[in-house]
């Protein structure tokens, strides 16, 4: 049987496609678990069985390129070539970070000297970029960071990371549709947060309503579910004018430079600098739907690297600038937290140019609000395949070609939520979201390319495994020291950064690749990715508490969902798909149980026994 005639209804449905996106029970739990109450809660009385199989099982590259993705019944289309790529970059990229978070940052964290933080923002997204590369040329799904999860680190460690990539996307667009309203605000000559509703009965952070913000948020809904070109075509015409008015600003914005704002050019100090890097690397979030776009593309081999490192360097470069005619218009303590570029301009005499900002700034976040729209989808679309999420959000329409209901439901979440969060609460918490996804895929990708099932032998599986706890623990006693000191001791770092060294050394010197990229790989493995993983773990120790703790809930939230629904499932989908898609032209859908990862998780426990 061809890939392409794969039955559309695996996991419990009906063997032929059916048209358009039904909405039947078993579009949401067809799985044998969840027929009679009997068998859910014999399933229950399973989980340890079924959650160890799912911890150590690790899918394959051709699972997730054919079998996964034939469950979406309709094919999505192959329309995006490099140049679109790297608008999409630059569309979903530059927005609320830089045109908000930028003044708050400079005004009460770090000073004239946000341009360094966004120097360190920048250099770890563009690790994590060249991370993302190699496996959007090798794997070019849908799925993005979820798809290569599952194929290196395993079932349970995607999920986690998914349920992450999905709040990324929904507090990300959040955040922007509220920056949006405040820009709007100024644009009709308001105070930038006039347009919001103040309700004094509820908490500070959640009584400021924004009904515009879920206007704005419901019009992305209807471009992003018409056309995947189509949004392409309107995030290259709004980019366009986007950098035009980004090239105006910062021309315009010299002119008016004054050097006596950088006297004082590092007024919090260096760790005022760290700070603002792990809130401004919001301002990096978005390329990672660019890799979402793989199954889309005419040629991922040539186009990704392309679309994904071309457009990181104009925005880092960007950034730097926007940053630097910032704070050399006005004197940091005078940057307005709201519209920073804005009242700049009309600080220094130049009131009309507010609103050329103000209007490039919409434009921004249009785009960057399309793009995450367009990723998010996918991202839950490629979810909802394996059945870790309802397969109904899986189905794409055969007319249109792009994933309708997974487009719906997260822009509603992201509606819900924009129309009561504060943009303070939402940064810090995407932010943790953001830099945890991004060192899990640096950390597989080290594991893609010295670890295969069946080849990589005992002992060298062993040494990765301790090489890869010593940088981790090095990179978090890092983090955590950073973070509780109030001192600039640096005898802690004396210890824990030639640890982290040696461990990476190890991995390079003793430990054999076991696995060359096909087409386009990271240079300098194991040393970039582990670097990108050091970096990461190193912002997320300047981040507050406060959202440690939300992040806490967020995940006992997605272990719930987990162990009661999501693991029954998606094991369910597997064994099911196993049995069913034995004989010639079909792979085994798993590998054994030999993840090392998975292996640390579980502190040591590993197999090398094959499903």
């Amino acid at each position: 049987m061809g890939i392409d005639g794969v039955a559309a209804g695996e996991g419990g449905g009906g063997g032929a496609r059916r048209r358009g996106c039904s909405c039947t029970k078993d579009d949401f739990l067809p799985e044998e678990s969840f027929k009679s109450w009997g068998n859910y809660v014999q399933a229950l009385k399973d989980t340890p069985t079924r959650f160890k199989d799912r911890l150590l099982t690790r899918s394959l590259d051709t699972t997730e390129l054919y079998e996964v993705k034939a469950r979406s019944q309709h094919e999505m289309k192959k329309n995006l070539s490099w140049w679109d790529l790297i608008w999409f970059g630059i569309g979903a990229v530059i927005g609320a970070g830089i045109f908000v978070l930028t003044g708050l940052q400079a005004q009460k964290v770090s000073g004239p000297a946000v341009v360094l933080s966004f120097v360190v923002s920048g250099v770890s997204a563009m690790l994590s970029v060249f991370c993302y590369t190699e496996f959007a040329v090798e794997i070019p799904v849908a799925g993005g960071s979820f798809a290569y999860l599952r194929v290196e680190l395993g079932d349970f460690m995607a999920f986690v990371a998914a349920g992450n990539i999905l709040l990324e996307y929904v507090i990300g667009g959040a955040a922007v549709a509220r920056s949006w309203t405040s820009y709007f605000a100024t644009l009709c000559n308001h105070n930038s947060d006039d347009f919001l509703i103040v309700v004094h009965s509820m908490p500070k952070d959640y009584g400021k309503l924004d009904p515009i913000a879920v206007v704005v948020v419901c019009v992305i809904c209807i471009l992003a579910v018409l056309s995947t070109k189509g949004s392409s075509r309107f995030n290259y015409v709004a980019s366009v004018i986007h950098v035009i008015v980004i090239l105006f600003i910062i021309i315009a914005g010299f002119t008016k430079a004054d050097t006596k704002n950088y006297h004082d050019f590092t007024p919090f100090g260096v760790r005022g600098i760290f700070k603002s890097s792990a809130v401004l690397f919001f301002a990096y979030v978005g390329f990672d739907a660019v890799s979402t776009m793989a199954e889309e593309t005419k040629n991922p081999a040539r186009d990704i690297p392309i679309g994904l490192i071309g457009s990181m360097v104009i925005t880092t470069t960007a950034y730097c600038l926007l940053a630097v005619v910032l704070c050399l218009m006005q004197p940091y303590p005078q940057i307005d937290e709201n519209a920073p570029f804005s009242v700049a301009f009309e600080a220094v005499g130049m009131s009309w140019a507010k609103y050329v900002v103000a209007a490039g700034a919409l434009k921004g976040m249009t785009t960057v609000l399309l793009v995450g729209a367009v990723g998010q989808a996918r991202y839950l679309t490629h979810i909802a395949r394996t059945h870790m999420m309802p397969p109904w959000l899986a189905q794409v329409h055969p007319k249109t070609g792009t994933p309708i209901n997974a487009t719906i439901v997260m822009l509603a979440a992201t509606a819900i939520i924009g129309f009561f969060t504060d943009l303070g609460v939402l940064a810090n918490l995407l932010s943790i979201s953001t830099l945890f996804i991004f060192l899990l895929v640096a950390l597989a990708l080290i594991v893609r390319r010295y670890y295969v099932s069946g080849e990589t032998s005992t002992t060298d599986r062993n040494k990765l495994i301790a090489c890869i706890v010593l940088i981790l623990a090095s990179s978090t006693a890092t983090a955590v020291y950073w973070g509780v000191s109030e001192n600039n001791d640096w005898t802690a770092y004396v210890i824990t950064l030639p640890i982290w060294f040696t461990a990476t050394a190890g991995i390079a010197v003793f430990i054999p690749q076991a696995r060359k990229p096909k087409v386009w790989g990271v240079p300098l493995v194991p040393w970039l990715p582990s670097l990108s993983i050091a970096i990461n773990i190193f912002l997320l120790g300047s981040i507050d508490g406060a959202s440690f703790k939300r992040f806490g809930m967020w995940t006992c939230v997605l272990l719930l969902y987990y162990f009661f629904f999501g693991l029954h499932a998606s094991y369910d989908t597997a064994k099911e798909s196993r049995e069913n898609k034995i004989g010639e032209g079909w792979k085994k859908v798993e590998e054994g149980q030999t993840d090392c990862i998975s292996a640390v998780a579980t502190a040591g426990v590993s197999s090398d026994q094959a499903n």
